[in-house]
């Protein structure tokens, strides 16, 4: 696979395109966002290859695209539902855009199941979550008890707990 395969313009085309699914949500917007960048920083410091890492930052642009189906088909958005409905949205959109089925795979995976901490699969996985925690801890305004409860918990990766420390501050392991 050529190196054109992880275009850094697809990666610019997705935000884009869920800036628009997210049209007049600028909260949501600003998580993914957020995520994403949480997401790269960690994926470049674990030094994932370069595939995994194109992976790793479209789900995390597309971590959040069930919430929208899952209000409009049930009335609420939590995770179990975003799960269920994200994946179906989300390999439209990458197909659209030119993805790689093997790519849409693992994104329409990551997106499943980015509210399931138990058998955590593959370091992109792992990444996400933590990326996406950074981000929901402070957005959420969490206690420093809830704070140390999700990251002795969950993070695993040495720059995810460092940023972590960093964010928060007096976390121990």
């Amino acid at each position: 696979m050529d190196s054109d395969s992880y275009s850094q313009n697809q990666l610019e085309d997705l935000c884009r395109r869920m800036i628009v699914f997210d049209s007049g949500d600028p909260k949501r917007i600003q998580h993914f966002l957020k995520v994403h960048s949480f997401a790269r920083i960690i994926g470049m410091g674990e030094e994932l290859d370069e595939a995994s890492l194109f992976i790793l930052e479209a789900a995390a642009y597309t971590h959040d695209i069930g919430v929208r189906p899952a209000e409009e088909k049930y009335g609420r958005c939590d995770g179990k539902l975003q799960e269920q409905e994200g994946p179906i949205v989300a390999q439209q959109i990458l197909s659209e855009l030119g993805f790689e089925n093997y790519m849409i795979d693992r994104i329409c995976f990551l997106i499943g199941h980015h509210h399931t901490y138990d058998n955590i699969d593959g370091l992109d996985y792992q990444i996400l979550i933590e990326a996406d925690f950074l981000v929901n801890l402070y957005e959420e305004n969490e206690s420093a008890q809830s704070r140390q409860k999700v990251y002795q918990k969950l993070f695993r990766t040495e720059t995810g707990k460092e940023i972590f420390r960093q964010m928060f501050g007096g976390q121990e392991e």
